[in-house]
């Protein structure tokens, strides 16, 4: 049983997928920090200032009546549309990259396809015409 696992865990396709899910959490920390550090400190200035990880609805009175988001969470159940908004807005970024990302795979894909054939390999009666004009040309 042990040696069917690490035939299985050894196949080509799970190798290429444990590296593309490393990969993937790996840009996953990039996209949050761009999203987190970069453009929403922008899209908040932008709208006057705003801090969107601090937007939530209390449910509870002591919810409610907490200053910062942490703090709601804390007291009592709570909504963090910021916090949903933040991840929206990563989610979009992700979803743009991937496009592009795909956009130009597909790109390079058909310019291969529609690349000419390489010519064909002369026939061996071209390859005999041709050596037969080559020696014609050495003697004259």
């Amino acid at each position: 049983m042990l040696q069917e696992f690490k035939k299985f865990a050894m196949r080509g396709n799970v190798v290429d997928l444990a590296i593309g899910v490393i990969i993937g959490a790996a840009f996953s920390k990039i996209i949050d920090s761009l999203v987190g550090d970069i453009i929403m400190p922008i899209i908040g200035r932008i709208a006057g200032g705003l801090d969107f990880t601090n937007y939530f609805i209390g449910l509870t009175p002591a919810a409610s009546q907490a200053a910062t988001y942490d703090a709601a969470k804390k007291a009592g159940a709570t909504l963090g549309y910021g916090t949903f908004l933040t991840v929206t807005v990563n989610f979009l970024i992700i979803a743009w990259v991937l496009f592009l990302v795909i956009k130009g795979m597909n790109r390079v894909i058909k310019q291969e396809e529609n690349a000419p054939p390489p010519p064909a390999p002369p026939t061996k009666e071209q390859e005999l015409l041709t050596e037969i004009r080559d020696l014609l040309k050495a003697r004259g």
